[in-house]
């Protein structure tokens, strides 16, 4: 049983598998791996019943040992590089039809989300130096480093929370959201980098500001491609960084729309289940290395992503992540699924008030 978990967690490389073909080809298998994530994943998703079981102690403590759940992430770090290379090299040698570049850059735009963010993100999380090292590699292939920053040590404090930009409001679009979530997360990261830089003595503009770091990182890495593959390439690495950039901030606006924690004379209730949306629907959790087991994520941030938990009062979404994601691109369809669950969820006087807020 231990075995196969780890080989379930091991699916996503088919989306891998599928980006290597498609940087390679033409026409249709081209966008494989696009119409498996966003056609293929949502249909069986409402179909297939989600899971709600969580491991036993003795099953999750041998889930927690394992060395195999992190070699995996660690095994992620050189294949997106080199899959950037593939496309960034293709992007500059083939003569592409307008299809295959935009089915290409989209692929790779796939993949600056799911293993550039994504698992970025968890290792972000971990203790060892060795592991946020291998995060922030992760996220400088989706130029969106300063998430580093903001993800952990803003958005885990004031998540569901007015000052948190990263919190879709109740009766906030998709659209304004992701314009105020981009701008407002870099915001946040600059004054807590600014403020660590100053606490150790230096100024805000100094090389301990680490949002600057990053920014002047991020900055030669264009350059290189830019030299190196020529100004096609540079051009269709920023748009799928951006694409991965708007995959992310979907995913932030599914994951707390409409859930607010409640004020208290210090400031804000501890964050709890029932301030993240939950999924257990299976294929997009392995697709997504348990992401959308939210609601533990925030209770305990410090839990590896095989031992992630469901919580039977976290508020549930009625279907996995890449279909939920699919849904908040009809703004009006979306609230017509949402809004009446964020309401039972939060209460109707708190839902009101986060519409207030906007």
């Amino acid at each position: 049983m231990s075995s196969f978990r780890v080989f379930k967690y091991a699916s996503p490389l088919l989306i891998y598998v599928g980006a290597l073909r498609a940087f390679t080809g033409t026409g249709l298998v081209v966008w494989l791996p696009v119409l498996y994530s966003f056609v293929v994943v949502p249909l069986l998703e409402l179909l297939l019943r989600p899971d709600p079981r969580n491991l036993s102690a003795a099953g999750e403590e041998l889930a927690r040992r394992n060395p195999v759940y992190d070699w995996l992430l660690y095994a992620i770090v050189p294949m997106q590089w080199g899959a950037l290379a593939l496309f960034l090299q293709g992007i500059s040698t083939e003569p592409l039809s307008g299809a295959d570049l935009a089915g290409r850059t989209a692929v790779m735009g796939l993949l600056c989300g799911t293993f550039g963010i994504n698992v970025g993100h968890e290792l972000g999380h971990r203790v060892k130096k060795s592991e946020r090292a291998l995060a922030l590699t992760l996220l400088l292939s989706s130029l969106y480093m300063h998430f580093y920053i903001e993800h952990n040590k803003g958005h885990h404090k004031r998540v569901a929370t007015p000052e948190d930009p990263s919190s879709a409001r109740y009766g906030e679009a998709l659209y304004p959201f992701w314009w105020r979530s981009i701008a407002g997360s870099l915001k946040s990261a600059w004054h807590i980098a600014g403020a660590e830089a100053r606490k150790e003595g230096a100024g805000t503009f100094s090389w301990r500001n680490a949002v600057l770091v990053f920014v002047l990182v991020q900055a030669a890495l264009l350059v290189l491609v830019g030299a190196a593959f020529g100004a096609a390439a540079l051009g269709a690495f920023l748009v799928a960084a951006l694409l991965g950039i708007l995959l992310l901030e979907t995913v932030n606006y599914i994951e707390h729309y409409g859930l607010q924690r409640k004020a208290t004379a210090g400031g804000y209730e501890r964050a709890l289940p029932a301030h993240s949306w939950n999924s257990s629907h299976v294929i997009g959790r392995v697709m997504l290395f348990e992401l959308s087991r939210h609601s533990d994520h925030h209770y305990l941030a410090s839990r590896k992503y095989q031992v992630l938990r469901h919580h039977d009062d976290a508020p549930q979404m009625p279907t996995g992540y890449p279909g939920m994601m699919l849904l908040a691109l009809v703004p009006p369809v979306w609230f017509y699924v949402m809004n009446k669950r964020a309401r039972a969820a939060t209460g109707p006087a708190e839902a009101a008030t986060a519409l207030a807020i906007q």
